[in-house]
């Protein structure tokens, strides 16, 4: 088992968009194994490799008792949202808030041996891909939120013992359609 520190919030690596996977190798398995051993200790639904420290465009999930990895994924979104999922995220301990995302998605992308994959998710597994999807373009749920959402999460990020803040963080918005709901 190879757990790995999970970046916080502030962390450069976590707004910086990833490159995609060139080499289906030995190196990208122990890296898939290693994000898989660290999102099952967190414990959590999904973990990005940037979140470890990689910039790569590489996730695990684990939804449901279903666990797997996705290698440079694409998403096709469904126009019906979930306005009031609640969401959280390992790079931000403890916090939770209301994020709004397509109620279904379908994912594409690659296994690590570079076999293609096509996943198919509702509810909380769409909102995973999503999440996961959005940390491989720089993109955090805190950028999903509405104004008034985000001004109580940063106000909780300052004040947590893990929050190394000193000035005011720039948000992103992603690539992907966002139905006029990320700001």
């Amino acid at each position: 088992m190879a757990i790995q520190p999970i970046r916080l919030f502030g962390d450069p690596v976590l707004r910086t968009p990833a490159d995609p996977v060139k080499d289906f190798d030995k190196e990208l398995r122990k890296l898939v194994k290693d994000l898989t051993d660290t999102m099952m200790d967190a414990p959590g639904a999904g973990l990005a490799a940037p979140q470890i420290g990689v910039g790569l465009r590489v996730f695990t999930y684990y939804v449901d008792d279903q666990l797997g990895h996705l290698i440079n994924p694409g998403l096709d979104l469904s126009d019906e949202k979930d306005e009031e999922g609640e969401e959280g995220c390992l790079s931000f301990p403890g916090l939770s808030y209301p994020t709004p995302r397509a109620v279904r998605a379908v994912a594409t992308g690659f296994n690590m041996h570079g076999e293609p994959v096509t996943l198919e998710g509702t509810d909380m597994m769409a909102r995973c891909f999503q999440h996961e999807t959005d940390h491989l373009d720089g993109v955090l749920f805190i950028d999903r939120m509405d104004l008034r959402q985000r001004k109580l999460a940063m106000k909780e990020i300052r004040e947590a013992e893990w929050s190394g803040l000193s000035s005011t963080p720039t948000f992103k918005f992603s690539p992907h359609a966002t139905h006029g709901k990320a700001l």
